[in-house]
This record gives C-alpha cells, sequence and structure tokens, in this order.
C-alpha cells in the first residue's frame, strides 16, 4: 500500500495525524512524505536556537527526525519557500507561480502512484492560505493525471470553543498505542516548542508540557471522492482495527 502524505509546512503532518501515521508504517504501509516548504517562515524558538537564514535548514532536519520516528519511506521538498507570518499574525501562501506547484506535485504524484493521499482539506482545517493552496494544487494536479485514482483523506480540525470538527470526520482514530510516537515526533520539532507550549498553556489555562497536550485520537475527513460507498477504500480497511464511533460532539 503506496500512501502519498503532502503537507505545506514541517511538523503539519505530525501535528495533525502523526500517531496515525505511525500506525499506518507499523502496518506496512508504504509512506512517502512531501512538503510544500522548509518552514522557514515560522519559529526558531524561545530563545531563538538559530537564525531566521538557518531556519529553513534546522526544520528540514526536524522533519527529516519525525518522519524516520513514523517509519517514513522517503521524504522530499517541492522547494517553495515559506513567508514570515505577517502583521497582526497575518498568514500567507508560499508561492504566486500555481503552474510550477501544480507541475512539481505531477511529477511526485506520478513517481509514488499512491493508492492514498491524506493533505490538506479544502478549508485548510483553520483557513490557513498555505493549506489551501496546497489542497488546490494537489487537486489540479490529479485532474491532469487521470489514469492515477487515489482516495484523498485530510485532518478534520478541533475548533476547541464548541467541541466539533470542521469537516464532520469519516474516522476518528484511537492512537493510543502510538501516542509515545507521536510524541517523540513532535519533541524533534525544537524550534516549534515555544509556539507549542504558548499555546497548550492558553488553552489550558496553566503552565504544560508538550506530552500531555497531545491528544489521544485523531480524526480524517475523506475529500475524494466524495461518495462513502466506494467498492474498496484501502484507508478505511487499513483503519478497521482502531476507528471509534463519532460523537455529534467529539470533545
Amino acid at each position: 500500500m503506496k500512501i502519498l502524505s503532502f503537507f505545506a509546512h514541517p511538523d503539519d503532518e505530525t501535528v495533525f495525524l502523526g500517531g496515525t501515521f505511525a500506525y499506518l508504517a507499523a502496518k506496512d504501509a508504504e509512506i512517502h512524505f512531501t512538503c510544500a516548504t522548509r518552514g522557514e517562515g515560522g519559529e526558531m524558538g524561545d530563545p531563538p536556537i538559530c537564525t531566521r537564514d538557518e531556519l529553513g535548514a534546522v526544520r528540514e532536519k526536524e522533519i527529516t527526525c519525525a518522519v524516520e520516528r513514523f517509519g517514513g519511506a522517503s521524504l522530499q521538498f517541492l522547494d517553495f519557500i515559506d513567508p514570515p507570518v505577517g502583521p497582526d499574525g497575518e498568514l500567507y501562501s508560499f508561492t504566486d507561480e500555481n503552474d510550477l506547484l501544480v507541475d512539481r506535485l505531477r511529477n511526485v504524484i506520478r513517481s509514488i502512484n499512491p493508492q492514498i493521499i491524506i493533505s490538506h482539506g479544502p478549508g485548510g482545517e483553520y483557513g490557513h492560505p498555505a493549506h489551501i493552496q496546497s489542497h488546490q494544487g494537489l487537486m489540479q494536479a490529479l485532474n491532469k493525471e487521470p489514469e492515477i485514482n487515489p482516495v484523498i483523506y485530510s485532518p478534520s480540525w478541533l475548533n476547541r470553543e464548541t467541541g466539533e470538527y470542521f469537516p464532520t470526520p469519516d474516522f476518528m482514530v484511537d492512537i493510543t498505542p502510538w501516542l509515545d510516537v507521536k510524541i517523540d515526533a513532535i519533541q524533534c520539532y525544537r524550534s516549534q516548542h515555544d509556539m507549542f507550549l504558548r499555546h497548550g498553556t492558553a488553552r489550558m489555562d496553566r503552565q504544560v508540557t508538550i506530552p500531555e497536550m497531545i491528544r489521544a485520537k485523531e480524526t480524517l475527513s475523506r475529500v475524494f471522492p466524495e461518495t462513502q460507498d466506494t467498492p474498496k477504500d484501502p484507508l478505511a480497511e487499513l483503519l478497521a482495527g482502531i476507528s471509534i464511533p463519532i460523537q455529534a460532539t467529539y470533545y
């Protein structure tokens, strides 16, 4: 079973679905990780562990560490540059050259020929422009490769104010047996730890550690094909043993 994981930034794959990737690799899935950027525009830690010019190389090492933890088959980059966060936390897409993005993704898709693709959804999880651009580029690339017909899934994003996900998940996955692997992979991202802890502290209204921030459930939503009656859904088969019932309100 070949799976393509395609995300915009290093750590997206781990934060959203690290436990699921660890499980799939343990089930002998061949997972190929592709990242659009090296996260050059992200945070550098507090105190900084590197300069802005060094951050791309640092984060490449961090995602390499995470992919090794998951047992990934390969890792490659599309070599776009992640822009820094703007004033008032404004987020940006990573390229104005959409045709180049599509061409690079076509090359990846042809080289791997995956049965499953796990990537950002049409809403970019929480509306991140780079996530949305990644999704749109992926769908355009697949439209130009009609002989390749993977089933596509994205993470579902938890709105912690309402306790609901967007979009509604098709799978909720109990990653308890692989929680330590996900924590180890998160630990690879030293440049991002201050950000993780800052968000976790705000969410839980107390000082937290990285391990206690990691939830034991992950969720995926089916992006394509939209119908649920596809004769054979390889991801559904792989996840059958660890999927758990989905409630109207999830947390």
